[in-house]
């Protein structure tokens, strides 16, 4: 089964195969940072989903700045020619773009709900980071991200194990940064669903349909989504014998709502 949408803005993709399908997903993560092979995801479909993996050759995403690596997929890529600092999601000031990229924005909503099934690694080294990420529609300063969920390997129990989410504004002055962590009684290397919903200035982010955090504020400009796997290595030694790390992504499903509208409570 591939991607849906219908007239209202829906995406619902279980990751059936039997590919990865291009219309809605980009496999790489924010490649105009860095170069096309240290962008690109390393991936296959299973019979649960889609299996993010970090393999043992896999190039470090910026190795100038950091070892780490990561395994993403998005729906959407903006940034500017080559040589400029119009990009999402800038790590550190003064980057500057790397690689040309065509603008896509394959599923971008300003309002509604978000929901992924996913089962996050146990390995230490590694988090699963569920989010959206403003598409810079207009301009640098829509660049807000919503924190669906942050799930750390270090993090995860069989009894309970810490979810981060939260607001992140990047290079909005409109927002606030508010990032919190929950403590919660459920194994995140077992499948669970993390879901946003948000709109008319508010969010609120939910785990397994149960609400575990509200906000007076939200992005109010198109959003992508990012899901991506990282390693964050300990050292430069990383024996073969340790890979591959992974995480599966079961099913994403959403809804666009209109700009401006309140989303906070709908299904």
């Amino acid at each position: 089964m591939t991607p849906a949408a219908d007239a209202v803005g829906r995406i619902d993709d279980r990751f059936r195969g039997p590919g990865l399908d291009e219309r809605r997903w980009i496999p790489a993560y924010l490649p105009h940072w860095t170069d096309p092979a240290a962008a690109a995801a390393r991936w296959d479909l299973v019979p649960d989903g889609l299996r993010l993996r970090i393999d043992a050759d896999q190039p470090a995403w910026m190795p100038e700045d950091m070892p780490m690596r990561v395994s993403a997929i998005q729906t959407g890529s903006v940034a500017g020619p080559v040589g400029t600092r119009l990009g999402q999601d800038p790590h550190r000031p003064g980057l500057t773009v790397r690689t040309a990229v065509p603008v896509q924005r394959h599923w971008t909503p300003s309002a509604g709900r978000i929901e992924v099934v996913a089962a996050a690694s146990a390995d230490p080294t590694c988090m699963l980071g569920i989010w959206t990420l403003g598409a810079l529609d207009g301009g640098q300063e829509e660049a807000g991200e919503l924190c669906i969920a942050e799930l750390f390997g270090r993090d995860a129990g069989r009894a309970s194990s810490i979810v981060r989410f939260g607001i992140k504004p990047h290079e909005d002055p409109r927002l606030v940064e508010d990032v919190r962590d929950a403590v919660l009684p459920i194994d995140t290397t077992r499948p669970h669903a993390y879901a946003v919903e948000w709109g008319g200035g508010r969010a609120r982010m939910l785990v397994d349909g149960r609400v575990i955090g509200e906000f007076d504020q939200a992005p109010e400009y198109p959003q992508q989504l990012v899901i991506a796997l990282f390693e964050f290595p300990e050292s430069v030694r990383r024996p073969p014998s340790a890979y591959p790390k992974s995480a599966v992504v079961h099913s994403v499903t959403g809804r666009a709502i209109a700009p401006g509208a309140d989303g906070v409570g709908r299904a």
